[in-house]
């Protein structure tokens, strides 16, 4: 899903056709036992993750593996390590020390608007977890505001795309260079609808947006860093993480804008029952970018071993020429587990894969999206090693949830409802204006629609689109004021409760990589 496959459409008539990739061998059949307690408590604003009990297994080999191969003598893995599952954040509320309340802002500074008014009798839920990433991710600016000077450094430094400014609730866009596609033009299209979405709710702001997969703000070597917005961040920058663009359509590749698309993954997931789904791991997608994707070609089947993993190469050309007809993302949850591993970058593909049911088998992932940080190893998904471990790592998680169908399908069902529940358009939408609306109290200047800016609006950016593109502006064009009005804003997280995250999830991982060892 990353820019280097959509570019790969430029090269669509040469593509290869679809088709298993080069396999390696079967691997040895375990036993082991271990009790993975469930999620840490979260108080008010999270609720109590379900305890995932994990008993002594023997493999359970599929109907085509026990056709294809003889089974063999499993051994017992000695001891049964108990450790706790990470939550997608901790119980501890910060102390008023330890908060990130912004510093106040200059005379100068625009005031956001007066809240809209709510739904009579509604209160307003508290925001996913997740949300408390907004506080941490503006952490480097709290203590010297964002100036002037250091927006047009970003836009020195490090050649952003375009420039966004809201002023009196008008959206105006100032273009440095060229988006790959229409990732430019479907993000600028999301903020305009948000303006509609919250009219009054968005206040004045100035910020530069890069359109590219990678990250590039380095956090080690930067004393008064330019905020740079992004669809990606990683713990080693310090790039805004922001919603992209396909929850608005990749009209490209023909998927849909995501609250469509997200109604028919969760009708497409009842079609199918999980325990009736191919009991293997699938992935389909451009094979040849990225550090790890090259060693996931090695997981496929063969007739001397079988890792259970069922990896496709994506023949765009074909797709192009028939509508990407074989790509339709709601009739792809028909494995009980589905890869996902990065590109060149992140890749928008995350949402999907964790919508289908299936245990999403993550391959130690570098970036995170701005949701990501709030999904859970062995609560949302199964942690896989990266390469030349990644293909026993993928056998080993297959054969535990085949022989542990009831705990495999609670980790599925944990990730289809936080995409069902929690990544809603309503809470993209939420999650754009509090970072916005954050972002903008650290302003250390007014506003101005700068330089080469145009307004853009409604009419100016559906005038001339052809087909899909105009479609799915259509289809997700706000048509007026939300009643209900967004979630609240969690608090930010103290330092000992980050710290206390990073280790549990980190102790999880190990956990789960003791256990392949063993």
């Amino acid at each position: 899903m990353e820019a280097a496959e959509a570019k790969a459409l430029r090269l669509a008539r040469s593509s290869p056709s679809a088709a298993p990739c080069p396999p390696v061998n079967s691997g040895v059949l375990i036993f082991f036992a271990v009790l993975v307690a469930g999620a840490l408590v979260s108080a008010g604003w999270m609720s109590t993750s379900a305890r995932l009990q994990v008993t002594p297994i023997t493999r359970v080999a599929s109907p085509t593996t026990r056709a294809h191969n003889a089974a063999a003598a499993p051994e017992p893995v000695p001891g049964s390590p108990r450790f706790t599952g990470v939550a997608a954040s901790t119980n501890q509320t910060p102390s008023a020390a330890e908060s990130l309340a912004p510093p106040p802002r200059e005379a100068t500074a625009v005031v956001p608007a007066a809240p809209a008014p709510a739904e009579e009798g509604a209160t307003p839920r508290e925001c996913p977890a997740y949300f408390r990433w907004i506080h941490e991710d503006l952490r480097p600016w709290r203590g010297t505001g964002v100036t002037r000077g250091a927006v047009e450094g970003a836009r020195r430094r490090y050649a952003p795309k375009f420039r966004v400014t809201v002023v009196a609730g008008r959206l105006y866009v100032a273009r440095y260079g060229r988006c790959f596609q229409t990732r430019d033009v479907f993000t600028q299209w999301g903020i305009l609808q948000l303006l509609r979405r919250y009219p009054g709710r968005v206040p004045d702001l100035d910020l530069v947006f890069d359109c590219q997969d990678l990250p590039v703000v380095d956090r080690r070597r930067q004393d008064q860093p330019p905020p740079l917005f992004r669809y990606c961040g990683s713990e080693a920058t310090l790039d805004i993480a922001f919603p992209d663009w396909s929850f608005w359509g990749w009209p490209e590749l023909n998927i849909k804008p995501w609250e469509a698309l997200r109604r028919e993954i969760n009708e497409g997931n009842a079609v199918v029952n999980w325990t009736d789904r191919a009991p293997y791991a699938y992935w389909k997608g451009n094979p040849k970018v990225g550090a790890e994707r090259p060693f996931l070609l090695w997981c496929n089947v063969s007739g001397k071993r079988d890792w259970n993993a069922r990896v496709y190469a994506q023949d765009w050309g074909k797709e192009v020429r028939y509508g990407f007809r074989d790509s339709d993302l709601s009739k792809q949850c028909t494995h009980r587990y589905k890869i996902y591993v990065e590109g060149r970058g992140w890749s928008v593909s995350e949402k999907y894969i964790l919508g289908c049911d299936s245990v999403a088998l993550m391959v130690r992932p570098r970036f995170h999206d701005f949701f990501s940080r709030g999904l859970s190893p062995l609560r949302h998904y199964w942690p896989v090693r990266g390469g030349r471990g990644m293909c026993r790592s993928i056998q080993f998680a297959v054969d535990w949830g085949n022989a542990h169908a009831d705990k495999a399908q609670e980790i599925g069902g944990n990730a289809s409802r936080f995409v069902q529940e929690e990544l809603t358009m309503d809470r993209v939408y939420d999650y754009m204006l509090h970072l916005l609306t954050e972002y903008a109290r650290l302003l250390r200047y007014e506003p101005a629609v700068p330089r080469g800016a145009a307004e853009v609006t409604v009419e100016s950016m559906t005038r001339g689109r052809p087909g899909l593109e105009r479609e799915f502006m259509m289809d997700t064009v706000e048509d007026g004021a939300s009643g209900r009005g967004p979630c609240r804003l969690p608090p930010p997280f103290s330092p000992q409760e980050l710290e206390a995250l990073r280790r549990a999830r980190a102790d999880v991982v190990r956990q789960v990589e003791a256990w392949e060892k063993n």
